[in-house]
């Protein structure tokens, strides 16, 4: 999609931020979550022993997030700073600006079979890891017949 830098013409402005604010309207939440958007983006996967949750937050130090879980919902949050920082003063202008800047809250609703006390989380190049064990009743075996 083409858009000037330089815009002239102001109904063509006003037409373009109206697409933007539709398409940010249009998302529809579906049985596994948004459809697209949000920040950070994830991935939630499972395996027979685990939940594995990645959260993709390139440009936010670790320090700025902060994993919670409670009653089987897992919060990540944090705050990703702005790229350049503006002083006071400074009369300089941004003409494109999509790299997401702000306080941020994903939320993930965990099964029930997960336990709580064994999780583990670890951040590296930006990527969130979540791993949280399944309680050891929950897991599949193989039963003998005798």
């Amino acid at each position: 999609m083409y858009r000037a830098l330089f815009p002239r013409d102001a109904f063509a402005e006003l037409d373009r931020l109206q697409r933007e604010m539709q398409q940010a309207f249009d998302i529809s939440p579906t049985i596994r979550g948004l459809a697209r958007g949000g920040f950070p983006a994830m991935n939630v996967g499972n395996t027979a022993n685990s939940v594995e949750v990645y959260a993709f937050a390139p440009g936010v130090e670790a320090e700025a997030i902060e994993v919670q879980l409670e009653k089987g919902v897992l919060t990540v949050s944090g705050e990703r700073k702005p790229d350049a920082p503006r002083a006071a003063g400074d009369k300089s202008t941004v003409h494109i600006d999509e790299r997401f800047a702000g306080r941020f809250r994903r939320v993930v609703t965990l099964p029930d079979d997960i336990d709580p006390e064994a999780v583990t989380a670890t951040f590296r190049d930006g990527v969130l890891h979540v791993s949280i064990k399944r309680r050891e009743a929950a897991r599949p075996r193989r039963i003998t017949i005798h």
